[in-house]
This record gives C-alpha cells, structure tokens and sequence, in this order.
C-alpha cells in the first residue's frame, strides 16, 4: 500500500495523528499536544521533532531516522511493538516502557533515567545514554558498542549479551540471569549483587565489595583493579589477570589469579574446602 506523507508539517493538539496509518513523515514537528501517534502503524519518521508527552504509544511497526526526541516529549515510546530508531536524540525520560522488538543504532540518551524498562527483543548499536534505572526488567537484549552513565542500571534483566561497552554504574546487573559481557569496562561498586549465571569475558572490573551473592559467576581473562571484598557468597569459576585486591568468602568454586593480596576465609560462615584458590605469587595473610 502507497504511504501518504507528510512534509514540514507543524502539527499542535492532542492526539494530532491519532491511528495514523501509512505515513511518511518528513521534517515535522509535533509540539503542545499530547499523543499525537497514539495506536499508529506502519510509520516513517524522517528527520522530524517530537516536543510533548507521549508520542507513540500503542503503535506497530514505526521506522525512525535523524529524529529529536524533546525534553518534555517525556514517555515518548510505550506499548510499542517493532520499532527501529537510527542516527536520532532522545533528551527525555522514560522512554520505551512495556515494549518489543525493539533496534537502536546511533542513538542518543542524554537523559535515560527509568528508560527501557520491561521491553523485550531489543538491539543496540552505537548507544550513549547517562541516568539511573535504564533497562530494568528487560529481556532478550543484544548490545554493541554501549556507554552509559548511571547507577542501578540492568536490574533484574534476562537473557542479555553485550559487547564493547563502558559502564560507569553502582550497582549494575542487581538480580539478573544469563548476562554475559565480553571485552567492556566496568566501574561501581557492588556489581552483580544477587545475579543468577552473570559472565565476563576479557573485561576489565573496577568495583567495592563486587561480584557479591551470585549464583554462578564465570569471569575468564578478566582484569579487577581497586576490587576489594569480592565475591562474597558466590560461587565462581574466575581466572583474573594480575592481582585481586581482596577476597571475602566465597562459597565455592575456584578462583585464579596472578596474586590475592588479603583472603578472607570465615570458617564459621562458609566451608573453606569448597572453594579452590590458584595465585602465582604468594599471597598476603588476612589481617
């Protein structure tokens, strides 16, 4: 079916475009309406601006490319189902709530507080975003090449695969299952707290009393640097270039590294004989 389009349209009112269906919309700004492409479907958006709340909610099927998501356009993707969004600025938060397959690339988070939360099939490419909360309850997410400022972020996610990031984040990955990250960097403190099956693959980990009451935690060719008080309650299969800080009561497995500089084995909290620990060089006496 031929799409009708739309072009430097200046469009004010609520609900503006309401079921709109096979449009192309090019150079448009809509602005002091809410909703304006509440249950939409088979959209183009090209090169056009939202600038008030709620833009596409119950849509399908949305295309998005060099776009600007406004400050106020706040809640701007929620019950969404396939859309794709390219080369564009979200300024607002809580965007993508309860939505679906849903692909990123080269876009913008200036302020991704509470954003991406309880979607599911998601890919990123190329993704910057700074604030708290992003991607809670989330699942089936693929990510390449992600930076992201902000505490308390992939909490209670599933099924996640992420390669090349830089996170700077407390407490990250807090009760998720089947996280693996290969080949990012990773600072805050308390990462991974009460993770189910949480893998790291050639990263590098800075992190206070991290990597704490996980069930299975695999680290392979990892680097922790200022790590201190790790792995409590864990169980872990760990192979860590260089030297871990300290070591506080695992529950089990086995850790490898260069060298440990204080291990803490509390007899009266966790059976010792469970957990295996291979240094190259001596390790220091807990004090």
């Amino acid at each position: 079916m031929e799409k009708q389009e739309i072009r430097q349209g200046f469009l004010t009112g609520e609900r503006a475009l309401f079921q709109g269906e096979n449009l192309q919309i090019f150079d448009t700004i809509f602005t002091d309406g809410e909703s304006p492409l509440k249950e939409s479907c088979n959209i183009e958006l090209y090169e056009s601006m939202f600038k008030w709340k709620y833009p596409l909610w119950y849509s399908k099927n949305i295309t998005l490319k060099n776009c600007t998501f406004f400050e106020m356009a706040r809640a701007g993707v929620w019950y969404t189902e396939n859309i794709s969004m390219e080369d564009s600025i979200i300024e607002a938060p809580k965007n993508f709530r309860c939505s679906n397959k849903i692909a990123l690339k080269n876009v913008s988070f200036p302020n991704a507080s509470e954003t991406l939360w309880n979607c599911d099939g998601i890919e990123m490419e190329q993704v910057t975003a700074k604030g708290d909360y992003f991607a809670m309850n989330s699942q089936n997410m693929v990510i390449r090449d992600f930076s992201l400022v902000g505490n308390y972020s992939f909490d209670g996610v599933k099924n996640v695969e992420i390669h090349h990031a830089k996170m700077l984040c407390k407490d990250a990955f807090w009760n998720s299952d089947n996280v693996t990250v290969y080949d990012s960097f990773i600072s805050g403190e308390y990462l991974g707290w009460n993770a189910k099956n949480l893998t790291l693959i050639n990263c590098t980990v800075e992190s206070l009393q991290g990597m704490c009451y996980i069930d299975n935690l695999v680290m392979k060719n990892c680097r922790l640097l200022n790590t201190t008080l790790a792995f409590e309650y864990s169980t872990v299969d760990v192979q860590i270039n260089g030297k871990i800080d300290s070591v506080l009561n695992p529950v089990g497995g086995i850790i490898r590294a260069d060298r440990i500089e204080k291990l803490i084995m509390e007899e009266d909290k966790v059976d010792v004989n469970k957990t295996k620990i291979i240094c190259k060089e001596e390790m220091k006496p807990a004090i």
